[in-house]
Formats: C-alpha cells, structure tokens, sequence
C-alpha cells in the first residue's frame, strides 16, 4: 500500500531503478511511471480516485535462446526481480503481450510461475507469438483470458482510471498491420458509452494502435476507429509492446507509448532489411532492455517521461 502524499512524492522523486517496462502512478488526476508489461487475474476493483501505482511488463518471449538473449527467462526473472525490490509494491501488473515464443505450454507455465512470485495481481493482452497453437490462441486464453471476451478484451476499473485490454493480433498476417475488427469495436463503443469524458482512460494492446513503420506492419489498421471512440476523454493513455524499443508521441490528450522487451532488441524502423531479434554483443544487450518511469496529468497536458535500462 503507498504512503501518505508527502511519501508519495519523495518516492517518485527517489525512482530511478533499471528493470525492464513502465510502472505508473495516479494521483487523483495525475499519473506517474517506472517501468514493466504483462497477464490476466482477479478483477481490481473500482473505487475513488487514490494514488496508486501499477507496472507494465512486455514481450518477454519465455522460450527465446537465440542471440542477442541465450536465456529471455533469465533476463524477465531480472525485471521481476526490479518489481519485487520496488520499495513500494505496484497494485498490479500488465503485460502488453508476446508472453511466450512459441505458444508452449511449458513456456506458458514458467511465465505464469515467475509473475507469480511477485504476489501482484498481472493482466495480460496476447501477442501474435502467443497464438501460435493449431486452436490459434486457445492455450494462450485457457490461462491468461478466463473471463475476457472475443480473442481476450476486457476491461476493468481500478480507483477512478478505466483500463481497456485490446487485442490486435487475432487473424494476423505475416508482416501486416495489426487489426482490432468490427466485433471489438462495437465491445469497445457500449464499454466506454455510459462513462464520463473525465474518467482517465488507460488501453493497452500488443501491436501499436498507431503507424510506426508500415513497411513492416507496425500499426494496426483500423486504430483510427477505436481513437475515435476515445476522443472526448481528457485523458487517454495508450500503451503497447512488439517494436522492442521506446516509442512515444502525444496527439492532443492522447499519448502513445511502446515498451521495450525483456527478452532482445529489434531495429530501428527501415534501418534493416525487416524486423526481428537484433544482434547485439553481450555487453550491450542490457542496455536495451529496460523501463519507462512516465508521469500524465489529466486533460490536455504532455506526458513526461523518463527512461531507464537494465544496465543502468
């Protein structure tokens, strides 16, 4: 449980560990960041607005041994290791996807027993990497999605912030964009309708819910329906994993941000000849890895944010 507001504020002032994500806090109407993505528990209930933290975790592809990363348990272990020594406890996580490599069960069941270990509460959107399995994501929800909807949305409120878990990899096709399709979109506009336009709204899918680079499919084509849902909301927050690296940008009260991984890099956008694992030396790879410390205020002001790495 967090402190009193002076407490408060000499712990965002003091955060500057490296771990891997984004943890985030909300005062009221301000929101705070230091960094994490990942999965699907016990609803968190609504409440009044309170201060309050929450950590985002992503693509930590539990199964992955190739170079840059022989070993993406070790290194997820590490950034739950940064969760577990916050010396204040998150009231939950998210991961915004890519959980396992291959959709195994074994690299299933070793995720969900690492998150276990931090004793939060995790929720979890898939990434295509999780809907591999001949039933194309079925593995991936009998653990994660118990509850959601469709290919796993749902959403849930949590003192006074609605948060909204998209899913934009259902059908996907190798290289392109990303789609959150008709179905979800309805779900989307009946979720957000009886809400109030000053209800802090925080979605998070896997694929961005924006154009990063389309030449190699990083967007999701239809995201210009869902911001029109989210348009009359004075503070909307946006956040994603796949790229592997940060990402950010503000288009009046929304502000988009992408994670890095826990497991490896990936390049620039148009700087190699199509994306996957970047070949790092060893020495470096911490140093892409790593977390997001982001802090918003409710209605037209920018988000802040500050970014760490694992080796840091």
């Amino acid at each position: 449980m967090l402190g009193d507001d002076g407490d408060r504020r000499g712990f965002l002032k003091c955060m500057a560990w490296a771990g891997t994500g984004a943890l985030f806090a909300f005062d009221g109407g301000i929101g705070s960041s230091i960094g994490l993505d990942l999965a699907l528990a016990e609803p968190v209930h609504a409440a009044p607005a309170s201060p309050f933290t929450f950590v985002q975790l992503s693509d930590s592809h539990i199964g992955f041994n190739k170079p840059p990363n022989a070993d993406a348990r070790a290194t997820f272990r590490e950034a739950i290791a940064k969760v577990k020594a916050l010396p204040v406890q998150p009231d939950f996580i998210i991961h915004t996807g890519d959980v396992s490599q291959l959709s195994r069960d074994d690299e299933f069941d070793d995720a969900e027993q690492i998150l276990k270990e931090t004793g939060l509460p995790v929720f979890v959107v898939p990434g295509e990497h999780d809907m591999l399995d001949p039933d194309a994501g079925k593995a991936f929800l009998n653990r994660f999605g118990k509850g959601s909807k469709g290919a796993g949305w749902y959403s849930f409120d949590h003192r006074g912030v609605h948060f909204v878990a998209m899913v934009n990899v259902a059908d996907l096709k190798p290289g392109g964009m990303g789609n959150f399709g008709a179905e979800q979109l309805k779900w989307l506009k009946a979720d957000l309708a009886g809400r109030s336009s000053s209800t802090p709204i925080v979605v998070f899918a896997h694929m961005p819910p924006w154009t990063v680079y389309a030449d190699w499919g990083w967007g999701t084509d239809d995201a210009a329906e869902a911001l029109k849902l989210l348009a009359r909301f004075g503070s909307v927050t946006i956040l994603n994993g796949h790229i592997h690296q940060i990402t950010q940008k503000v288009e009046g009260r929304v502000a988009f941000h992408t994670a890095r991984s826990t497991a490896f890099p990936q390049p620039a956008p148009g700087t190699a000849s199509s994306p996957g694992p970047l070949k790092v030396a060893p020495e470096q790879l911490h140093s892409m890895l790593g977390i997001t410390d982001a802090m918003f205020v409710r209605g037209n002001q920018r988000i802040a944010l500050i970014d760490s790495t694992l080796a840091s």
